[in-house]
């Protein structure tokens, strides 16, 4: 039973590595031409550096270095803050940008999107022996409680106007510089929740047993997209990308990869 299990197992990485190469076969050929990629290297699971070796990793990494494969393109990886990101890739800086950045409007109007290559839902993210309050209301409540965020972003205004009182002012919520920092505070005590998406919230809580947990349902739903400048070449070889990511399950192993196996070796 073992060797046929073994087999078929065999055969279904034959089968889907053929139709990664068909389908790769369809897409756009941009002939090695060399992609300037940016990230923040603060948002675990998308993207960090490896505790181990300082080396950038995460899904953003990997999906990005796939579409540059099947684009047969180079990928040049370059870091810049989340504050800086968006303008810098607005001027030209860096061809294209990821840093689990939702798709909305009013970004819309400073660069275009991809198309999503994920979707999430906020959620709270507390220390695992947090017993004060168990979601939002109940937060929003305990007046004593604070919640880290970094300023411009999703998790911010979500904190602001989904849990607390719609003021960008309150003085309940600490701005950090990085999202890896707000976490290393609500990890210290310093800050009672931080909201994101499940994704990383999962990531955090796997690479770290013990040390957090989700309280509370989902605040909100958001689709996350690589930006690019206004008008990029780039941007539909990189969709067209995306949908044969999708179509042959290779979004569905990179989520397998970084939501739950690589959780389970830390």
């Amino acid at each position: 039973m073992q060797v046929l299990a073994n087999a078929a197992a065999a055969a279904a990485i034959l089968l889907s590595a053929f139709a990664s190469q068909a389908g790769a076969a369809d897409l756009p050929d941009l002939k090695g031409r060399t992609i300037i990629a940016v990230t923040e290297n603060a948002y675990v699971p998308l993207n960090f550096a490896d505790p181990k070796t300082g080396e950038g990793i995460g899904w953003e990494y990997d999906a990005f270095n796939e579409i540059g494969k099947r684009l047969n393109a180079k990928v040049e990886w370059k870091l810049t803050s989340w504050d800086a990101m968006i303008q810098a890739v607005r001027d030209g800086q860096f061809d294209v940008g990821m840093d689990g950045i939702t798709i909305n409007d009013e970004r819309k109007q400073q660069v275009d999107f991809s198309d999503p290559y994920m979707v999430s839902e906020q959620f709270m993210l507390v220390r695992a022996d947090e017993s004060r309050f168990t979601d939002g209301p109940s937060f929003a409540a305990f007046t004593d409680g604070l919640v880290g965020a970094q300023a411009g972003t999703t998790n911010f205004y979500v904190a602001v106007y989904s849990v607390l009182d719609g003021d960008e002012k309150n003085p309940r919520v600490k701005l950090f510089d990085t999202f890896g920092a707000s976490v290393q505070a609500l990890k210290a005590g310093d800050v009672d929740t931080v909201l994101m998406d499940r994704t990383s919230a999962d990531g955090y809580i796997g690479a770290q047993p013990g040390a957090f947990k989700i309280v509370g349902g989902p605040l909100g739903r958001e689709e996350f997209g690589f930006i690019l400048k206004k008008g990029s070449d780039l941007t539909a070889p990189i969709n067209a990308a995306i949908a044969s990511m999708k179509a042959d399950g290779t979004i569905d192993a990179l989520n397998k990869k970084w939501l739950y196996d690589y959780k389970s070796q830390n």
